[in-house]
């Protein structure tokens, strides 16, 4: 049987065929999603409930403990992270990967409210919880801040306007706001007079909660017609919250100011962000699932001069991190090589064939393999990303073997004397089935990595897929354009070679004289050999131990995140100094491009006195390496607290920590 018979007797309908898939490719291209690396989603739950006042004691025995015992009773549970802190609690509940994140959150609100009749009735609000990817990391993040607007007023447009507006973006997923503050009237008073008049801080709280609230009025009825009241009793203004009454003493009312003050302020004094150590408000953006990360940042940055429109003209938005100017240096650095690969290739089968004819044949193959792996890549819903690409290079060196064979076994026949077609037949009928049994045991080398679980195994599938999928259109093409092509161009050479062809040969002649020479010697000392090819063994052993080991490469984005602590006790005005003056300190730094920060809680669950910085270093061809150089241990001696610094490794070798107890800043 041969199976490339039906196509070398209709070359019109191979062509069309092969077109179709060339085109497919073609049109698949511009639509694959461009990632760093494959979509992974974790399915992950976090749940989080404020108890304002209360303790992280507090909060961990009357809130954490009955929501974590409910918790632990859901099926596919494989991790679950509790952390109290004053006045929240967060719990972080990681689901088997094969586990549907919806099911999962459905079994997350049974389990919440299975647990509300064991938490605290003074809870606020009940538990929220919300659908999470810890493996989503930023793709933007944009500072909001004005010369002369107030910080309150910033954060009102930013969540209002610039935040809706970006939401709506076509692969934007979430807009979340670092360092929020959102506009509030907060009242100060004066204990002393409060004790003066015979009144507590719990009534001024309770009094004001019914000055300002919007109750139904009712309506009013007459004969012909009823009109519905509609006044609206929340107090808008700072001066009526000093004038709301908070009690009545010898049929005299003790208002607001007669205690104290109100005053226009953020909401919660102990949070906050900085950029260009002016106050503001980060606005950090997320991608969706399966998005194309650099189309959504180009969509994104060209909607701000319309987003522009809608904002005062004293309030300004810069980008403090970008994630795609290191994302498209790696995608165009994996396809350069990927091209450069495919000429490589083509060099050598031209060096060894030594016929232009012979040499571009099993050259379509290349091509035509990368543009169908697009299409099937399309259809999987992968992306373009680092795994992938490199997949595509390492299958370039496979998927020309296939042509290889088929053209030098049908050469041999047209050097026989058969014309090009018969020669095509018959070479093709000889080595089809090998040219499938070849195809097919290199997929089998990625049969593992097909069958592999856990969060490896979803990494390196998209890999292992990519690299299939070229190897099996390769041996489609080799099975039907190949043998067509070479019955249509390729001719009996004459005997007479050019100059190229015979120094070309002079040297293979060469090298297999000298391969001769050195395989006799080994023959001669098959002792020796052996105790040399033992050593290797044990070497390759020993340096399999000593060479650190990870999940993935380490790589220079140009992002550092910079986590600092202080003392538990630390007061909201000494954090903002301190954050304040760390920044300072990062921001002089020249290889620093520019810093966005958060204080107070900066992280889900994290303390009260602590803060991150978002920190993006200068393009990579202006500076040296963030893990090499003499950047290095400059970037690790940002802790300016201690002087001098006395810093020692931790367990996580990635990361330095401060000796000194009161500073125990992570470098």
């Amino acid at each position: 049987m041969n199976i490339s018979e039906p196509f070398i007797r209709r070359p019109v309908a191979t062509s069309l065929l092969m077109m179709a898939l060339a085109v497919a490719g073609i049109a698949a291209f511009p639509l694959l999603p461009v990632a760093p690396l494959p979509q992974v989603d974790f399915p992950t739950v976090q749940v989080a409930a404020q108890l304002p006042g209360a303790s992280p004691e507090t909060m961990a025995a009357t809130v954490a403990q009955p929501l974590e015992r409910q918790f632990a009773q859901i099926s596919g549970l494989t991790d679950m992270t509790s952390t109290s802190t004053l006045g929240a609690t967060s719990i972080v509940l990681q689901f088997d990967l094969d586990r549907n994140v919806d099911a999962a959150a459905q079994d997350v609100q049974a389990a919440i409210t299975a647990a509300n009749r064991q938490l605290p009735t003074n809870l606020p609000s009940p538990p929220t919880y919300r659908k999470v990817n810890p493996a989503d990391s930023p793709i933007l993040v944009i500072a909001a801040y004005s010369d002369v607007l107030p910080i309150t007023r910033i954060d009102d447009l930013a969540d209002t306007i610039v935040a809706q507006q970006i939401s709506q973006i076509k692969g934007v997923a979430q807009v979340a706001i670092g360092g929020e503050q959102k506009p509030a009237v907060r009242i100060q008073v004066d204990p002393a007079k409060l004790q003066m008049r015979g009144l507590t801080l719990e009534d001024v709280r309770s009094m004001i909660a019914l000055a300002t609230s919007n109750a139904a009025k009712g309506g009013i009825y007459n004969e012909n017609q009823s009109f519905t009241i509609t006044a609206n009793d929340q107090l808008q203004r700072v001066a009526d919250y000093d004038s709301a009454i908070l009690a009545y003493r010898n049929g005299a009312p003790i208002r607001v100011h007669d205690v104290g003050r109100a005053i226009e302020g953020p909401q919660d004094v102990t949070i906050g962000a900085l950029s260009k150590e002016k106050p503001s408000v980060l606005l950090i953006v997320f991608k969706q699932p399966g998005a194309n990360v650099i189309e959504t940042v180009d969509l994104v940055k060209a909607s701000l001069p319309r987003i522009y429109s809608f904002l005062p003209p004293a309030m300004r938005l810069d980008t403090i991190l970008d994630r795609t100017e290191t994302i498209r240096a790696s995608v165009r650095d994996v396809e350069f090589t990927l091209v450069l690969t495919i000429a490589l290739v083509v060099l050598v089968v031209f060096l060894f064939l030594r016929h232009v004819r012979a040499t571009l044949i099993p050259s379509a193959t290349v091509p035509l393999a990368v543009l169908g792996a697009f299409g099937w890549m399309y259809l999987m819903g992968y992306s373009l990303d680092n795994l992938s690409l490199m997949g595509l290079t390492i299958a370039i060196g496979f998927v020309v073997d296939d042509a290889i064979v088929v053209i030098e076994n049908i050469f041999r026949h047209i050097e026989n004397g058969a014309s090009p077609k018969q020669a095509a037949l018959n070479g093709s009928s000889e080595i089809g089935f090998t040219v499938v049994s070849i195809s097919l045991s290199l997929v089998a080398v990625f049969i593992p990595l097909l069958l592999m679980g856990g969060i490896v195994g979803r990494l390196f599938r998209e890999f292992s897929v990519t690299v299939t999928a070229a190897i099996l259109v390769s041996m489609v093409v080799s099975l039907t354009l190949t043998p067509v092509l070479a019955s249509r161009f390729l001719r009996t050479e004459s005997k007479q070679h050019g100059a190229l062809y015979v120094r070309i040969e002079q040297a293979f002649e060469a090298l297999v004289a000298a391969y001769g020479r050195a395989l006799n010697i080994v023959l001669r000392h098959q002792f020796t050999t052996l105790l040399v090819f033992l050593a290797t063994l044990a070497l390759t052993a020993a340096l399999f131990v000593l060479i650190p080991k990870g999940f993935l490469p380490t790589q220079d984005t140009g992002v550092i995140t910079v986590l600092s602590e202080a003392a538990q006790d630390v007061s909201p005005e000494k954090m903002k100094r301190l954050h304040l003056e760390l920044t300072r300190v990062i921001e002089r730094d020249p290889d620093v491009a520019s810093v966005g920060s958060v204080f107070g809680r900066p992280i889900p669950g994290g303390s009260s006195s602590g803060s991150s910085r978002t920190t993006s270093a200068m393009p990579r061809r202006r500076r040296s390496s963030i893990d090499s150089g003499p950047n290095s241990q400059r970037w690790k001696a940002w802790c300016f607290i201690c002087s001098p610094r006395r810093t020692s490794r931790s367990a996580d070798a990635s990361v330095e920590v401060c000796t000194n107890i009161r500073c125990r800043m992570r470098i």
